[in-house]
């Protein structure tokens, strides 16, 4: 008699959409080992070509059209249960990038989140904030998604600090929420605001609805920087959402994540590791 093995339930799809980083410091290539790390199948189609490495980019270009790739791992998604998307740095022009958050809305992802890249961390910028609005406006009008935006980011899309909001202290719960207002306001699901960026020896998070803002705790500030962060924390996100944690405690442990594979900067075969420090040889 021939013994079968056990059969294996198939593993979350995750689709990632953003900037292809060569160095494999941040975009798709951390997202794909981020999400490798935590047993999530990643797949990944391009919105932006970029030009850098560990020290700075230099140069980000529209890619060539997605929707026909994005059109090829439909057959995957569609009526697949879970599977998630998370979009990061995007250069495509309006009417290509309306065209695929509607296609994306089509495949009707569980789980959603958006990195809003205004610029990588050393180098060039992308997006004005007039552009960042505009890009918010159409994603946000095509379903549930969490937004996770630093605080340069939030403030760039509020148009600078709200009234009350000084970002160059620690940020309180009324003040998260202002700074959330405008993506809640243009239909975000939930906005986490990432404390990374702002002041003080402590990094605090937040969890922003329509009903309520919440602290997600604060922890010691690491030392020294990393690139590809922000890739890194949305797409664990993703995830441990599709994991099966909800949003909030999904947030939570992506963060966990990202302080745990802090340290060294670089090891080969770190998956789900950010890469390098600005600067690295």
């Amino acid at each position: 008699m021939t013994t079968r093995p056990p059969t294996r339930p198939a593993a979350p799809l995750a689709l990632c959409l953003g900037g292809m980083d060569p160095s494999g410091g941040a975009g798709l290539l951390r997202d794909v080992m981020t999400l490798a790390a935590l047993g999530v199948h990643p797949m990944a189609v391009c919105t932006a070509e970029t030009i850098q490495n560990g020290r700075a980019c230099t140069a980000i270009q529209p890619p060539a059209d997605p929707l026909p790739r994005l059109e090829a791992l439909a057959p995957h998604l569609a009526g697949r249960d879970p599977w998630g998307v998370k979009l990061g740095l995007c250069a495509l022009e309006p009417g290509p990038f309306a065209a695929l958050a509607a296609r994306v809305a089509d495949l009707a992802p569980a789980a959603r989140i958006w990195d809003p890249v205004q610029a990588p961390t050393s180098g060039v910028g992308l997006h004005s904030v007039a552009g960042l609005r505009a890009m918010a406006g159409t994603l946000l009008a095509t379903g549930s998604w969490v937004v996770s935006p630093n605080l340069p980011e939030a403030l760039a899309l509020a148009g600078g600090p709200p009234p009350g909001v000084d970002p160059a202290a620690p940020l309180s719960e009324p003040a998260a929420a202002a700074l959330a207002r405008p993506f809640l306001e243009l239909g975000a699901a939930a906005v986490w605001l990432k404390g990374g960026h702002g002041p003080g020896r402590e990094v605090e998070d937040f969890w922003i609805t329509p009903e309520a803002a919440l602290s997600l705790g604060r922890a010691p500030r690491l030392p020294g920087e990393r690139r590809g962060t922000g890739c890194t924390l949305a797409s664990a996100w993703l995830g441990w959402r599709l994991l099966g944690l909800p949003g909030s405690e999904a947030a939570v442990a992506a963060a966990r994540f990202l302080r745990e594979h802090w340290d060294p900067p670089c090891q080969p075969g770190g998956f789900g590791r950010p890469c390098f420090a600005p600067g690295a040889q």
